[in-house]
């Protein structure tokens, strides 16, 4: 069984490695094509993986590579009932493979007929819009929890990671909405203790503990959210966001200086010009006016969803 596995290993590597071995010494620039062609084939292989990992096919795509192995497998010990069975479903594979990611299949094709592009190849040129429609996003959420008096932190990463306080928290990785963000907040829910942590234009934790400013000039009427605040904006160059439970009141920690009771517009206004602006260094007038539409239309969504919830 070993002899037989050592001979069918050598006779591959003599008819297929080593003569293409001794092809690229003759013509070294089918290395470079070599390399090419390698790169675009664990690219495109990459991408379907991110594509079919959060669906019911990456469970079915794992039994197939399961299949192949046993397939191979099953030539080399000479299992030739268990091959022969084998080898008749791989026949099939091919028909088999288009139905079970027929849904990812299509949603890939789409992607390349249309605008959508860029962001099958992981770019994504509206950057700066996905960034302004967040902070909106934030903003509303703020507002609702200061509303109702709900106790809130929230920190926006910027320049410098935080990955040790991400750590420190309930990993998320969700799309950034203010209703899960004042879910989140809302008293004697599992996640409502603690901060919640912005990356990259998603909820990456909340739960997260973060480092107390221990200063004396500190006001003693600042609670442990503010010192919280405080504490990471001058350890990072990240924003921290506050919420008064006691008094609704907005406040806001930069390089840690705090910034209180802010109203809605201001709150934006410093948001986009620290995280937007700084990062996107270019005229937004015609972005900010689509945004704008964007943000009432998010208003309008969430105050409907509330009144629906009042009226049940």
């Amino acid at each position: 069984m070993l002899e037989n596995f050592q001979t069918v290993f050598r006779n591959f590597y003599e008819n297929n490695i080593a003569d293409y071995i001794e092809l690229l010494h003759q013509y070294p620039i089918k290395l470079v094509l070599l390399i090419i062609d390698l790169t675009i084939v664990i690219f495109l292989g990459y991408k379907l993986l991110q594509i079919v990992r959060d669906t019911r096919a990456w469970q079915l795509l794992k039994g197939i590579v399961f299949l192949i192995i046993a397939t191979a497998l099953s030539g080399l010990l000479q299992l030739n009932i268990l091959n022969f069975i084998l080898s008749s479903c791989m026949t099939y594979g091919a028909l088999l493979l288009i139905v079970v990611f027929q849904p990812e299949l299509r949603r890939a094709l789409e992607q390349l007929g249309t605008s959508k592009l860029t962001r099958f190849f992981g770019i994504d040129k509206d950057i700066a819009t996905k960034t302004r429609e967040n902070i909106y996003k934030i903003v509303i959420a703020v507002t609702e929890l200061a509303k109702t008096k709900t106790g809130a932190l929230i920190v926006i990463e910027r320049d410098i990671q935080l990955k040790d306080i991400i750590s420190s928290g309930i990993y998320m990785n969700g799309d950034i909405s203010p209703q899960l963000l004042v879910n989140i907040f809302t008293p004697n829910t599992p996640l409502h203790d603690g901060a919640v942590i912005i990356s990259e234009n998603k909820i990456a934790a909340a739960a997260c503990m973060l480092p107390l400013a221990s200063d004396k000039d500190i006001a003693k009427e600042l609670g442990t959210r503010h010192r919280a605040a405080i504490g990471i904006s001058k350890e990072s160059d990240a924003i921290a966001i506050v919420v008064s439970e006691e008094t609704g009141k907005i406040s806001i920690a930069k390089d840690g200086t705090l910034i209180a009771d802010l109203k809605e517009e201001a709150l934006k206004k410093i948001l986009i010009k620290h995280i937007v602006a700084k990062r996107f260094p270019q005229d937004n007038k015609n972005a900010t006016s689509k945004i704008e539409n964007v943000k009432n239309k998010l208003k309008s969504k969430f105050k409907k969803e509330e009144n629906k919830k009042d009226a049940n």
